[in-house]
């Protein structure tokens, strides 16, 4: 066995190891990174042949974590790691990000890569080291691959930069970035912000890079010791080199003087783009001499010549394929309150690009429970994005979520969080939806605009407005351009995809993926300015549309009240079983939740109807009542017994009302005057200090009589029957201790 082992410092004394040649040997390539107690297995296998006429690489990344590995039991019913957390695929797609653009172009066999959370420790994020254990697999591999590559986490926390962040620092950064880079340049951003400025931002690319040129040095050395500086030989295109320059000889200047006009319909481009093909074909072939191969090839090289034609026009004209200026966004139109039974609704379209957002407003029972692995807990605030096949004019099978889907959902989620109210200014539970209804680049930021819209439609609070935009850029030799607002075909056919959401105050969250060498600095400052002028008009925008949060909920959104109630009334609220709690909900008509926090009971109980809330407001908070001698109360008889009735004047608490506090003067039985059942107030007259007993009293509450005169109780005289039972002159009640009336 062959054990070799790579240690590099993250600067601060904290050690990164990457192991090979002890796990998982029959895979072409296999490592084990470990940080802390943090453990990470990669491993990644290829195919060798591939299909025929297939002219794309198909890689597949999966990322899981083992229970075990945190030591805990999976939930659910078979108790078993399933399918993908949206956790674990938004970590699956950072890695396939940063490697797919490193597979050389013409390499199809499939690929699959693989990594397993197998130890975990509760303060080291598995996500910022998965890229390098992938990485380090494909290093020992021979498949080709032109890296090595890595990642790291990177932070803004207390004015520094922080590489590979502790999780319980994380929370209250400025910045959370997880960035992936080669040792020469950048490939992949994403991550959140509270609001930072681009030149913050770009500090902490810079920061990240200088921590991954170290990372890329262990993976060479790494390979070089393992033995694997060889690739595996690959032959994967059949070409034909003068096919290619008689298409590229006949279609490049039309496909260039095409893409002048400036159409800005996406359908009309794509035809009038097809249609140069076809004449080229239709001048060059005939039914019997366009062979599946030649029409194969035909397609690949006129794919080619069409994307030169189109990127050396923007640099050329500085016009962009729909006629707009560089940093032109395209028209903008917006609507809230489209639909009615909505808690908040807001159509947002952008170009051929359009959202339809809503807001549901929901209680405590609505949040979503987080069972990871790593990460578990509470989510108050969803958003969730829907890309059907109709968006883009296709005929597809819906067969469920994707996962970009879930990327495009996730990263507007980031960017919309920062704004939200805190859950004292808004107790709800708030899921946002973003649906597209049509699709020409930029959806991920139509939809953090549509949210932003829906959001303020519903009344949440948000503190500031925020928008998003897609950046690209198109660069070669030492030209090069930054577009605002990019479309589809714009996204293809460049050399970066930036996404930047914010505030007019600063930036929320971001997403880039670079696919070009060299990028400098200097054109991502560029880039990040240029998009924050673009954010300003779309804000700009959405302010003209609904200027702040609307004032009030709608009439039909469910109101919460909240109530901090003594931590020890928890119990008595709830009652044994619940019953209590299911009594309140039933017979007010409303959701209750409660919840410790510290010495208090946080209740939140939501309904539609106002009444129903103050009545079970008041429910709780008489059974939280210490009873005070004084006080009135209105209560209900609960017995009647001989000397007096019992009636219970708070929820759970009863007291005695003695047959001589009904009225003033004497009443012989309360038969008649008395029943189970009846209502009245009465007022708190003694507490018993020993046995805690009520005494309640009717009477304290009338008027006395004019003129009225106490009467005296009758002399006891002898007992009449001998047996020494209860006193029956009303003066001290009978006796309830079981000792047969024996004084003590």
């Amino acid at each position: 066995m062959n054990i070799i082992t790579k240690k590099f410092d993250l600067g601060d004394g904290r050690m990164v190891e990457i192991e090979t040649g002890k796990l998982a040997k029959q895979a072409d390539g296999s490592a084990v990174v470990r940080m802390n107690d943090t453990m990470l297995l990669a491993t990644v296998c290829s195919k060798r042949e591939v299909g025929e006429n297939v002219d794309f690489m198909l890689l597949t990344v999966d990322y899981q974590e083992k229970y075990a590995a945190m030591g805990k039991f999976p939930g659910g019913f078979f108790k078993r790691e399933a399918r993908p957390s949206e956790h674990e695929i938004l970590i699956a797609r950072l890695v396939d990000r940063a490697l797919r653009p490193l597979f050389p172009s013409n390499f199809h066999a499939e690929v699959q890569v693989q990594i397993s959370l197998i130890s975990g420790d509760a303060n080291t994020m598995p996500d910022q080291l998965a890229a390098l254990a992938a990485a380090s697999a494909l290093a020992v591999s021979d498949i080709p691959f032109e890296g090595p590559v890595s990642e790291v986490r990177v932070s803004y926390l207390d004015g520094k930069y922080v590489i590979n962040t502790p999780m319980q620092d994380i929370e209250r950064a400025d910045l959370d970035l997880i960035v992936a880079a080669t040792e020469e340049n950048i490939m992949m951003v994403e991550g959140e912000m509270k609001e930072v400025s681009e030149e913050v931002m770009l500090g902490a690319l810079k920061a990240a890079h200088e921590a991954i040129k170290i990372q890329c040095r262990a993976i060479a050395e790494l390979t070089v010791a393992a033995g694997a500086t060889q690739k595996r030989e690959y032959c994967h295109e059949i070409n034909d080199e003068q096919l290619r320059q008689r298409v590229r000889d006949a279609v490049y200047q039309k496909c260039y003087d095409f893409s002048k006009q400036g159409i800005a319909n996406k359908h009309q481009r794509e035809e009038g783009f097809e249609n140069i093909k076809k004449e080229f074909i239709e001048a060059n072939y005939t039914e019997e001499t366009l062979t599946d191969d030649v029409k194969f090839m035909i397609d690949r090289y006129y794919h080619d010549t069409e994307r030169e034609a189109m990127r050396d026009m923007v640099l050329n004209e500085r016009t962009r394929l729909d006629g707009r200026q560089l940093d032109e966004i395209r028209p903008l139109w917006s609507e809230v309150s489209y639909l009615p039974s909505a808690h908040g609704s807001a159509i947002f379209t952008r170009g051929e690009t359009q959202s339809l957002s809503t807001v549901t407003l929901g209680t405590k029972l609505d949040e979503q429970t987080i069972d990871g692995a790593v990460i578990e807990g509470k989510r108050r605030f969803l958003l969730h994005y829907n890309f059907p096949a109709f968006a883009t004019g296709e005929v597809k099978g819906n067969r469920g979520l994707s996962r970009r889907e879930v990327g495009h959902g996730h990263l507007a989620w980031r960017a919309l969080k920062e704004v939200l109210p805190t859950e004292n200014e808004c107790p709800y539970t708030i899921r946002v939806v973003s649906d597209i209804l049509e699709s020409n680049g930029s959806s991920s930021m139509a939809t953090v605009c549509a949210g932003c819209l829906a959001l303020m439609d519903a009344g949440v609070k948000i503190r500031k407005p925020v928008a998003g935009i897609a950046m690209g850029l198109i660069s070669k030799g030492d030209k090069w351009a930054v577009l605002s607002d990019i479309l589809g075909d714009e996204d293809h056919l460049g050399d970066m995809d930036f996404k930047v959401t914010g505030t007019r105050d600063g930036i929320t969250a971001c997403q880039m993926d670079i696919k070009v060498d060299g990028l400098s600095y200097e054109v991502l400052a560029k880039a990040l300015e240029q998009a924050r002028q673009g954010r300003i008009h779309i804000l700009n925008h959405i302010q003209e549309t609904i200027a702040e949060p609307r004032e009030d909920y709608k009439d039909f959104v469910p109101r919460i009240e909240q109530l901090l109630i003594p931590k020890d009334f928890i119990g008595a609220v709830i009652g044994k079983g619940g019953e209590v709690i299911q009594k309140i909900q039933a017979e007010t008509d409303t959701i209750i939740n409660i919840e410790e926090d510290g010495e208090h009971g946080v209740v939140d109980i939501a309904s539609p109807n106002k009444a129903n809330i103050e009545a079970a407001l008041k429910w709780i908070k008489d059974i939280c009542t210490v009873p005070e001698v004084g006080d009135v109360y209105h209560a209900k008889v609960v017995s009647v017994v001989e000397f007096g009735a019992f009636m219970e004047f708070l929820p759970g608490k009863e007291g005695l009302m003695h047959i001589s506090e009904y009225q003033w003067g004497r009443t012989e039985s309360l038969e008649g005057l008395v029943n189970v059942g009846d209502e009245f107030d009465v007022k708190l007259t003694a507490i018993d200090e020993k046995s805690g007993k009520l005494k309640l009293s009717r009477r304290a509450l009338l008027p006395k009589p004019e003129g009225y005169v106490e009467e005296k109780p009758a002399p006891r005289g002898p007992r009449r029957d001998g047996d020494r039972g209860p006193r029956r002159d009303g003066d001290r009640g009978p006796r309830r201790d079981g000792n047969h009336g024996k004084r003590n």
